[in-house]
């Protein structure tokens, strides 16, 4: 049994393209998979030293409800898992953009002297997006019917 298959050109010039820019979603789900999986992970075992200066008020209140900051902080593991695994990545961004949004608030009103890493993260997760930009389609109908 043969099957006969037939490529045009340009079919075949787009597949062995050389270029950089096919690789930018593939660095930018690892970059931010690596930023939310290490602090994450640092949540539960402490192995990054801690920031010279005081927590803000908010992020004490935080660790003292007891339930909100393992909260994030496995959801930071979890994304940044399935960002690293290539698994489940369209869920991922939308499991972590509260996550991203609520970084990038907290240090620009508490903390804006570190707002490089949050800006970095908010870039990578925006140009994800784009990337996944027409497998959100569907959950962005205004009208959706079941099944």
């Amino acid at each position: 049994m043969t099957t006969n298959t037939t490529l045009s050109a340009d079919a075949v010039a787009g597949q062995t393209s050389k270029s950089f820019a096919r690789h930018l979603p593939t660095v930018g789900r690892v970059l931010l998979g690596i930023l939310l999986f290490v602090p994450g992970l640092n949540g539960f075992l402490n192995f990054l030293p801690p920031p010279p200066t005081a927590l803000p008020e908010f992020a004490e209140a935080l660790m003292k409800t007891g339930y909100m900051f393992p909260l994030i902080k496995g959801t930071e593991v979890l994304v940044g898992v399935l960002l690293l695994t290539n698994r489940f990545v369209p869920l991922a961004l939308a499991i972590a953009a509260p996550v991203v949004v609520n970084i990038v608030a907290f240090h620009a009103f508490l903390a804006p002297e570190g707002m490089v890493i949050p800006i970095i993260l908010l870039a990578l997760h925006l140009s994800l997006a784009w990337s996944y930009r027409k497998v959100y389609g569907p959950m962005l109908a205004m009208r959706a019917k079941p099944g």
